[in-house]
């Protein structure tokens, strides 16, 4: 699917209305009814997923931000506000925010269970298109990510790297990390080749991860 750089006018609208949080799922029995096309974000905790969420919508309350990892325990869905989810009315898409991975604070058994709904989301759910893993910039590709990149190539889920907080290195450092990044990938059979990099703080890269997300939308 070719992938524009800029959001197209029904992709702009999308990320101009109002979006609203409609469910937190802690178990595949309560997930919404398969319908519009599904976008998950995946990373490690702290890595800035809900900061992206945030500013990708315009809206700073709209997904939780905490310092403390393994808050997010659930699969929570965010839709755009204005559709009664009832017959034809259904939004045109969702995004998943998906329980960050590597907090080394929570009980064991805590963790298995929420690696298992997320395995069991990602090798279930025919909804979903494409999954961003979220790496923070500051430290490139860890052992964390790359088992979870694993999972998802043995699952044959597209997924898209997005480097986070680029604004935290120096701007040299990005090319090169985004080129190391590259190699990082590059016989990984269900990674997409395009990287993008971001900063919801400075608001760098959120026009073409929104171009990338409106490439999906139902309809």
């Amino acid at each position: 699917m070719p992938e524009a750089s800029e959001p197209e006018p029904g992709t702009r609208r999308l990320f101009s209305r109002p979006w609203v949080f409609i469910r937190g799922v802690p178990r595949m029995d309560v997930l919404p009814p398969e319908g519009p096309p599904e976008i998950a974000f995946a990373g490690r905790s702290n890595v800035g997923k809900s900061s992206l969420i945030n500013a990708l919508v315009g809206q700073k309350g709209l997904a939780r931000t905490s310092n403390t990892p393994g808050r997010t325990q659930e699969l929570n869905y965010f839709v755009p506000g204005g559709y009664s989810g009832e017959g034809a009315d259904l939004p045109p898409i969702a995004m998943v925010d998906m329980p960050g991975y590597g907090y080394a604070e929570a009980p064991k058994e805590q963790v298995d269970a929420w690696t298992r709904l997320v395995f069991d989301y990602l090798r279930g759910r025919a909804t979903l298109k494409r999954v961003f893993v979220l790496i923070d910039s500051r430290h490139g590709v860890k052992k964390n990510d790359a088992d979870v990149l694993d999972l998802l190539d043995k699952a044959a889920v597209s997924y898209q790297i997005v480097l986070t907080k680029t604004d935290k290195i120096k701007p040299p450092a990005v090319p090169k990390l985004i080129a190391a990044t590259h190699e990082a990938i590059r016989k990984r059979p269900a990674a997409f080749p395009d990287i993008l990099a971001t900063s919801s703080e400075k608001h760098a890269g959120l026009a073409e991860l929104q171009a990338v997300i409106g490439s999906f939308l139902a309809g």
